[in-house]
């Protein structure tokens, strides 16, 4: 897991470190030349000598360090030639504004001007100091905010830089998922409208067809080809707006409820004339879920083996660990591997497999949207023997 930091605080933290290092760097050199004065005041020895109006001296003493105080001037013990001790006071010298301690040396600008200059020079270390680290994060927001008109101006394949792990590498990530979404949803309901467009024409032509060469009252044959046209057409679109449906995650596709999956499968197998196996157990495997969708699943899945195989398709309903597992296998020519995952998409059918009766090619992509939408997985596999084997996997 990698641990993100927060763009605010590493702003921060950068202010931070850059005012401290400043503030020591500041303290260091200000120090080290408290300590050279006050190392030049501690060897620095001077004399006082005191001459009489003949100009010969009567006395003289040293001057040192410890003859002074800081502010309070200074005073002498001198010692006369005659033995006698004088004491000379002097005091302290009156100081210009801002002028600092005797003896210190004006390296830097004194009073208010200079500390202007020291916080100029502060403000344009921490200008200089922190201008990469600005620079670059910015610059990541403004490729970001490129990328985003670029794919805004209609450029649905414009992604964004998503190196780092701070909150624009996040942003760029979400940016970049939400746009392949939206290009892939797109791009699925054109194909979805251009082949719904294909498939229509098919029925309504002989429908058409059929009804040019019509003379008369229409025959038993006629007439039974003009209703499985017109079945073939409700067929196609109940199932193009149950996937318009289940591809809108905002719409509501029904209740979700407790469903009996194993009564479920029982009553389709009933109805197509399928085989049931459960295993002891299994007798009520529920799940939560929309009863409608979950029939339609399993409906969908025995009418493609009834579709493909010569024999019965054979149901088997389990429960492996947190999940339900139903799989419909049949002994019909099986899928290509290399087709296992395009035979979900949908329209799209085995090579060979158009002009069979009946199915229109959303069936298996019906019941992948299902599955998805019920928190779950449906695959293709090969079966032993022969033939496909069809897993519907749902949580318990």
């Amino acid at each position: 897991m990698t641990l993100r930091f927060p763009l605010y605080l590493r702003i921060w933290l950068a202010v931070i470190v850059a005012v401290a290092l400043l503030t020591l760097a500041f303290g260091a050199l200000w120090e080290l030349y408290r300590d050279q004065v006050r190392s030049e005041q501690a060897q620095s020895v001077r004399e006082i000598i005191i001459r009489d109006d003949a100009g010969q001296v009567l006395g003289q003493g040293p001057v040192s360090r410890t003859n002074r105080g800081p502010g309070q001037g200074f005073e002498v013990d001198v010692t006369l030639k005659d033995g006698r001790k004088l004491t000379v006071q002097m005091p302290p010298r009156q100081r210009r504004p801002g002028e600092g301690p005797a003896g210190m040396r004006p390296y830097l600008p004194r009073g208010p001007t200079g500390l202007f200059w020291l916080l100029g020079i502060v403000a344009l270390a921490m200008v200089v100091g922190s201008y990469p680290i600005i620079r670059r994060l910015t610059l990541r927001l403004e490729n970001l905010r490129a990328g985003v008109e670029r794919w805004g101006r209609g450029d649905l394949a414009a992604r964004v830089d998503e190196s780092g792990s701070d909150e624009v590498a996040f942003l760029a990530r979400r940016f970049n998922h939400a746009a392949e979404r939206v290009e892939t949803l797109l791009k699925s309901h054109k194909s979805l409208l251009a082949n719904a467009s294909h498939e229509l024409r098919s029925p309504l032509a002989r429908i058409r067809m059929a009804l040019e060469l019509l003379d008369g009252a229409p025959t038993p044959v006629q007439r039974q080809e003009l209703l499985r046209n017109i079945g073939e057409l409700d067929q196609l679109v109940d199932e193009i707006l149950l996937a318009s449906r289940l591809d809108a995650r905002e719409t509501d596709i029904g209740t979700f409820e407790p469903v009996d999956l194993t009564g479920l499968a029982a009553e389709e197998c009933a109805r197509a004339g399928a085989e049931l196996s459960a295993l002891p157990g299994t007798d009520n495997l529920t799940v939560n879920g929309v009863a409608k969708l979950l029939r339609r699943a399993i409906r969908n899945l025995l009418e493609n083996a009834r579709r493909y195989a010569e024999g019965p398709a054979e149901v088997d309903v389990r429960r492996e660990g947190k999940h339900a597992v139903l799989r419909v296998s049949d002994r019909g020519p099986g899928v290509p591997p290399e087709q296992c995952e395009r035979i979900f998409e949908p329209f799209y059918r085995l090579p060979g497999a158009s002009e069979r009766e009946g199915g229109v090619g959303l069936g298996l992509a019906l019941v992948r949207s299902i599955a998805s939408r019920h928190h779950g997985t449906v695959h293709c596999e090969a079966r032993d023997g022969g033939g496909a084997c069809f897993v519907l996997r749902l949580p318990l």
